[in-house]
């Protein structure tokens, strides 16, 4: 597929579109801007109406703060082009600030309302963020990553030795319903706090995108690509690297506040490396560098860690082989994949792609069925043979003791990656039409 490049939006395509003169009315222009944001206001909604469970309620709130989070990371990386491996440290940290404040509130019966405590938990991570941000920012690249699990390392440590302010390993509780009660709401049930979540999740959303059109979001992008220039136009990239430091570390900040509300604890985890992974994975996964990148993969990192750990115990693992996988094959992630097929969609040549498309989707489904095999009779062998070696897979029982279940899972895996392999020019080919065609049309 090298002809994706020549159909992505910035491509030829769309500068040929672009270049074309055309007339906007202001009101249209407005009304596109705005239309988006109304549909995810309506979807939040409207969401738990159609998904009424409480474990739903529960996983939409967990998507909603995991959002927020990836989001505010991608202010860091996708714009302006810092890896962070300490992202977890304001998120932590605005849980715990939240969560004492809710016990100060509580205590002393003062006059703020739960929908309130976002707001301390985005404080905190700005006042940490201007502090550790004023170090790390100094250099871009390795030593900016390497700065940031430093101090994640640091916190993370300090956390076991101040035991008074983070509660050792047990953290610290809070109870949200003991605060002022706002229109009545007590926020016990769960259905409130979604949509307390959800309404700080849309507005958090739109501040970022709202950055995102500024001047300085654009020399944000400009840092990222060539800071050299940047400093050469007479701005300095530090400074414009703390300012983006800090407001993602706000958001950062009200993210761990959502999830100290919601749950209504703060412990060590919240800080540690792991919740920086996750949320490392959530932004790649989506796709780094696009707005609607980091919320599709927070959705979809969030139901993959709902759904498989209740399915298997390796879970993670799956998690690693989804992210290399993204990384060598998809690496603008799966907002990246649906956007390199706008302009096929636009030009009515996407169903070309689709036989092909098809084609491909029994050896690669054939392939993942072998390998969850093979990797599920390991664990059991290797892990859990105390347990037995007796398993079922999908219904299918197994025993990993035998080598016939071996056999079978690895000829789908490998006999699966050989007919992919085989398949894929096809699927190219009919890229390659289907690019030609578009670009004809569009010509």
């Amino acid at each position: 597929m090298s002809d994706l490049a020549d159909i992505a939006p910035s491509g030829t395509l769309a500068q040929q579109a672009g270049s074309r003169p055309s007339i906007r009315p202001r009101g249209a222009g407005i009304v596109a801007q705005v239309l988006p944001w109304l549909l995810a206001a309506a979807i939040l909604v409207a969401a738990p109406l159609v998904f009424t469970s409480g474990t739903a309620l529960t996983m939409m709130s967990l998507m909603g703060i995991m959002v927020v989070f990836a989001l505010s990371y991608n202010m860091l990386l996708g714009q302006t082009g810092l890896l962070s491996f300490g992202h977890a440290v304001y998120y932590g940290l605005g849980a715990f600030f939240t969560v004492h404040a809710m016990n100060v509130v509580a205590l002393n019966r003062l006059p703020l309302p739960l929908p309130l405590m976002p707001v301390v938990g985005g404080l905190a991570g700005l006042a940490f963020g201007i502090v550790f941000g004023a170090i790390s920012t100094r250099r871009a690249g390795t030593v900016f990553a390497m700065i940031s699990l430093g101090i994640a390392e640091l916190v993370s440590s300090g956390s076991n030795i101040l035991r008074s302010f983070f509660g050792g390993e047990e953290g610290i509780t809070a109870n949200r319903t003991k605060m002022l009660r706002l229109f009545d709401l007590s926020f016990g049930p769960q259905i409130q706090v979604y949509y307390l979540i959800a309404a700080w999740c849309l507005i958090c959303a739109v501040a970022m995108y709202a950055i995102t059109r500024t001047p300085l979001g654009r020399l944000c992008n400009a840092v990222r690509e060539n800071p050299e220039r940047v400093e050469f136009l007479g701005y300095e990239p530090q400074a414009i690297r703390i300012a983006a430091f800090c407001l993602s570390a706000l958001f950062a900040g009200v993210a761990g506040s959502l999830a100290a509300i919601n749950f209504e604890i703060a412990n060590s985890a919240y800080l540690g490396v792991h919740q920086s992974g996750v949320v490392l994975l959530a932004a790649f996964i989506g796709g780094i560098g696009t707005f609607v990148g980091p919320v599709v993969g927070a959705v979809v990192v969030t139901l993959l860690q709902v759904s498989l750990s209740d399915l298997t115990e390796v879970w993670q693992l799956y998690f690693g082989l989804l992210f290399i996988a993204i990384v060598m094959f998809a690496p603008g992630g799966i907002a990246g994949l649906a956007l390199m097929h706008g302009p096929l969609i636009r030009a009515g040549t996407a169903h070309r792609l689709l036989p092909a498309y098809l084609l491909a989707l029994g050896p690669l489904l054939v392939m993942l069925a072998g390998a969850i095999a093979l990797i599920e009779m390991a664990f059991r062998m290797l892990v859990r043979a105390g347990d037995g070696t007796e398993m079922s897979l999908i219904g299918i029982p197994l025993d990993a003791a035998h080598i016939l279940p071996w056999i079978v899972a690895g000829a789908m895996a490998v006999g699966g990656g050989l007919a992919l392999r085989a398949v894929l020019p096809r699927v190219t080919a009919a890229w390659h039409e289907a690019s030609a065609a578009a670009k004809e049309k569009l010509a």
